[in-house]
């Protein structure tokens, strides 16, 4: 490691700020580059030797992209995690060639921490889920919209029934203004819901053709993981793409701290304090296990759906499975038994239930070959 260079990136859209720690001590700026392949081409071959490189840069806006370039030509290079970059108190001076210059001198110090990247087969399918998760928050968006609209005009169905149902719509299908321009808004908002509802189904749609041509050892894990109550074929695939392999957490609270659903601490000398989740991790994570955690509430069974899913399973998979509910279900009672309120309650089995899907997962990863690499 004597003759190491340690390489600093601060990396944007149109350019990238460098630095470097030499072996000898020193840390310097070497300017500025387009962020441009010829540029980081041309880069890696006047700072020397690639064996003799170690770049790194924060995680961002821009992806993975210099990533994928700096390691297809020979560099080892890490993406770091740039909320836990060490910064000086008192600090008040933020530029491009000082936040390089920052990097390279922790990166050198062993001061950062890297982030797992993906391949890019695992990105695009990454993209593909997260266009879905968008295209959900613009159901409920939609939807809040014309609820809320037709509630300022006082219609209401004439039987109670479930919001956003088939009979619910064929209701508001029925209703009609007086005024133009109520029956335009009308129209309008009734577009959007249709528009939406018809996105959401061709990005599934996409999404089950996109696991047809993952890797094997992912698609094992997305079919072992629908063994368990509260997950089914998307929620499978968000697990999948916003965790990657399972079996690089060592043990399953890794993971849970990784979704951030873990409680955060406030303790000094004899006093122990701790709140709520601390929600320092992956927020897509996060957001599906605590809606699968919620199928917990109600006594353990196996459903039509739930037996037709683990039909095809191993019995090792299904074993793991199947001992979930009654500890999840029996957590719940607990904890609902003592006057906690049902969010904190459903993310604390949440996180218990994130130690079924790593052991699931630990398990089908290490009984599957590995076709091509899922992270670099």
């Amino acid at each position: 490691m004597r003759n190491v260079r340690f390489i600093g990136l601060d990396v944007h859209a149109e350019t990238i700020a460098v630095a470097a720690a030499e072996p000898a001590g020193e840390v310097r700026s070497l300017g500025v580059i387009p962020n441009r392949i010829e540029s980081i081409r041309t880069l890696v071959k006047k700072l020397g030797p690639v064996q003799q490189l170690r770049v790194c840069y924060e995680a961002g806006p821009t992806g993975y992209v210099v990533y994928w370039q700096l390691t297809a030509l020979g560099v080892k290079c890490e993406v770091v995690a740039p909320t836990l970059v060490p910064v000086k108190a008192g600090d008040r001076v933020k530029t491009d060639r000082r936040d390089a210059l920052k990097l390279a001198r922790s990166y050198r110090a062993g001061d950062l921490t890297p982030v797992w990247v993906p391949d890019a087969a695992h990105e695009a399918l990454r993209d593909l889920v997260r266009a879905r998760e968008a295209a959900k928050k613009d159901q409920l968006r939609a939807r809040h919209r014309l609820g809320k609209f037709l509630l300022r005009q006082g219609r209401r169905p004439p039987t109670a029934m479930k919001a956003w149902t088939q009979a619910h719509l064929a209701w508001v299908n029925t209703v009609h203004f007086d005024h133009a321009a109520h029956e335009a808004t009308l129209l309008d908002y009734l577009h959007e819901v249709d528009h939406v509802a018809a996105r959401i189904a061709r990005l599934e749609s996409a999404i089950e053709v996109a696991v047809q041509t993952a890797p094997a050892r992912m698609r094992a894990v997305i079919d072992a993981l629908q063994a368990l109550r509260g997950i089914a074929s998307v929620t499978a695939v968000t697990i999948a793409v916003a965790v990657g392999e399972l079996s690089r957490f060592a043990r399953p609270r890794q993971l849970m701290g990784y979704s951030g659903a873990v409680a955060s601490e406030d303790s000094s000398g004899q006093r122990t304090r701790r709140g709520g989740s601390t929600k320092a991790g992956n927020a897509h994570l996060r957001r599906v296990i605590v809606e699968a955690a919620w199928a917990y509430r109600y006594r353990p069974a196996i459903g039509p759906a739930l037996r037709k899913r683990q039909a095809t399973l191993s019995a090792e998979v299904k074993g793991i499975a199947w001992k979930a509910p009654p500890r999840l279900h029996g957590r719940y009672r607990a904890l609902t038994a003592r006057g906690k309120c049902k969010q904190p309650v459903v993310t604390a089995v949440g996180r218990e239930l994130l130690g079924f899907i790593w052991a699931i997962g630990v398990h089908v990863e290490s009984h599957t070959t590995h076709e091509h690499p899922i992270a670099a």
